[in-house]
């Protein structure tokens, strides 16, 4: 297995795995130009993970200046439990430490079970005393 930096050029093989795992919600905030913008404004905090040239995993990661989140941590069904997301995740922890970010969030919907369960295995700090509010410029409820 190889890990390397996402390229624009990864785009559709990275969407046919959030097409092929349940509990991934796709966007247009997902669209290949913002996620071109989200490459360029975050280089080097985003990777996938290869076997035999076929991604296989990705996760997507950026900053404010304080904090790093982590978004779209995914691993093909077929190679779950081999520490793929642990390594990617780690990845991106190392990458924000070197910009001096020490706390990184995630976001996951109370329904993935198995994300969440994944997070608190991994000994992320799960947060009950937040509540997160989203406003939308726009009148399309799928941004």
């Amino acid at each position: 297995m190889i890990i390397r930096e996402m390229l624009i050029n990864d785009y559709e093989y990275i969407l046919e795995l959030f097409q092929q795992t349940p509990s991934i919600t796709i966007r247009e905030a997902d669209s290949k130009k913002s996620t071109e913008n989200y490459l360029l404004r975050n280089s080097s905090l985003n990777f996938v993970a290869l076997e035999d040239e076929v991604i296989i995993a990705c996760v997507m990661c950026g900053h404010d200046g304080r904090r790093g989140y982590l978004q779209h941590l995914v691993v093909h069904p077929q190679f779950r439990k081999q520490g793929i997301g642990e390594k990617l995740f780690t990845q991106c922890i190392k990458q924000l430490q070197k910009l001096g970010i020490e706390k990184t969030h995630i976001f996951v919907f109370k329904n993935n079970d198995q994300a969440n369960l994944f997070w608190k295995n991994k000994k992320w700090k799960f947060r009950d005393e937040l509540n997160m509010y989203s406003y939308n410029l726009s009148s399309n409820t799928n941004i």
